[in-house]
């Protein structure tokens, strides 16, 4: 049975429960309180998020959700409902980017909708990143009948946003027939300067999860996982804990990884070199932090911390490559101060030996932090396999279409090159699984 048969299945008995007695009647007479909704979760209610969800078809899955926690009469039967109902939002939203809708997963004729209903492209990050939103806010509104500190919610929270985003289900195939790629996407961000925005970093993930591409090594079968845009969430170790299963040697170790996310305008460029530092610019919570990039304790790691890691995906193949529309590049500039001295310096070039970090070739934002735990951990554990970070071009809306105050939530431009960078990322895996071991 195939990992997505699976988690429906679960998903279906769970939902089938019936409720079990109370074990403690006093519980029920005073119920839990809420919690504070977060800044992202406060957003949901504006029209633009309400409109995604609409158009997707993805609106109607708070009312089950609801239903589903005030069914529940223990904190284990919480835990239960939110893993499956997480995993069934990622593997839901994977099945409608990937054409599968809900009338082909309930036996019904294949490729009836686009999706689940609605007419918003099936190629659109955002329906995942604000239903999501939609099952943890109901979490923290939830009253539910029995005891529940502030702890064990937070706790059902972090199983929702791990299982939703597919961090607990990549699936790597043993043996020698088949390549082990996995990769990373975002959520949207920056939401409070346009919330329509997509991340075709998430939406690529969405769209190669659990999918194989050939490649001139053989097939390569791609596994997906999709990270928030929050300091305190790489701070706590999400990144390792997801990614170190599949660095770890064994059967199932990838062949390559790569994380993924926007960069800039008009290009993609593969990072040569990732930074020891957090600049600070605020994330989708609205929170800064600035210092060196934390390392979670119990994690694996090289010590000292060093202040530079260095791609190893073969960056001279993947730009000499003719992958799509846009230009790839191989980006060498950091931000550094040098040994002995106090000023930051540009580098076009790279490192110098003994300086301090202050921005990798991808910024000092999440995308460079990602890039840095991801091939600090790939060195921690000695995996010489390529590994490195792909940044993506900006996702723009069409002509006429980019005032956020009145535009429109999408636009045919705006999906065409949605779709063109996710082809373009499939066709740079291709191309870095062939050359795999080359520079």
């Amino acid at each position: 049975m195939s990992r997505r048969a699976r988690l429906g299945t679960l998903g279906a008995v769970l939902l089938a429960c019936t409720p079990l007695v109370l074990a403690d009647p006093a519980a029920a007479a005073a119920p839990a309180p809420t919690a504070p909704l977060t800044v992202e979760e406060q957003r949901l209610t504006g029209p633009v998020p309400q409109e995604i969800l609409r158009r997707s078809g993805f609106d109607g899955l708070t009312a089950g959700f609801t239903r589903g926690l005030g069914r529940t009469r223990s904190r284990a039967e919480a835990e239960r409902l939110v893993t499956a109902e997480g995993r069934n939002l990622w593997r839901r939203a994977v099945d409608r980017a990937q054409g599968r809708g809900r009338a082909e997963r309930d036996g019904g004729t294949p490729g009836r909708s686009l999706g689940d209903g609605g007419d918003l492209s099936r190629d659109d990050d955002r329906p995942l990143y604000w239903a999501r939103l939609a099952l943890t806010r109901a979490l923290r509104e939830w009253r539910p009948a029995f005891a529940l500190d502030e702890r064990r919610r937070a706790e059902l929270v972090a199983a929702v946003e791990r299982t939703s985003r597919g961090q607990d289900s990549i699936e790597l195939p043993p043996g020698d027939g088949v390549k082990r790629v996995v990769i990373t996407g975002f959520d949207p961000f920056q939401l409070d300067s346009d919330v329509r925005r997509s991340n075709p970093s998430g939406a690529a993930a969405l769209a190669l999860d659990g999918t194989t591409v050939e490649t001139p090594a053989g097939p390569a079968r791609i596994e997906a996982a999709v990270f928030p845009v929050r300091w305190a969430d790489f701070a706590d170790g999400t990144v390792e804990r997801t990614l170190l299963p599949h660095l770890r040697p064994g059967p199932g170790r990838v062949d390559l990884f790569t994380t993924i996310s926007q960069g800039r305008v008009g290009r993609f460029d593969v990072e040569r070199t990732n930074g020891a530092w957090r600049g600070g610019y605020p994330d989708n919570l609205n929170v800064s932090r600035t210092g060196t990039v934390p390392v979670p304790p119990g994690i694996p790691t090289v010590t000292p911390q060093p202040q530079w890691t260095t791609t190893t995906l073969p960056y001279a193949a993947i730009t000499a490559a003719r992958t799509g529309p846009f230009p790839v590049y191989d980006n060498t500039a950091v931000t550094e101060i040098p040994a002995g001295g106090t000023e930051e310096v540009h580098r076009a070039d790279g490192p110098t030996p003994g300086s301090t970090a202050r921005a990798g070739g991808g910024g000092d934002y999440l995308s460079n932090e990602i890039a840095y735990r991801a091939t600090l951990l790939r060195d921690a554990v000695r995996a010489r396999v390529p590994g490195g970070h792909l940044h993506t071009p900006v996702l723009q809306f069409g002509q006429g279409n980019t005032d956020p105050a009145h535009g429109q939530v999408t636009d045919p431009e705006f999906v065409n090159n949605r779709l063109a960078i996710t082809a373009q990322i499939r066709s740079v895996l291709a191309v870095a699984v062939g050359n795999a071991g080359r520079a």
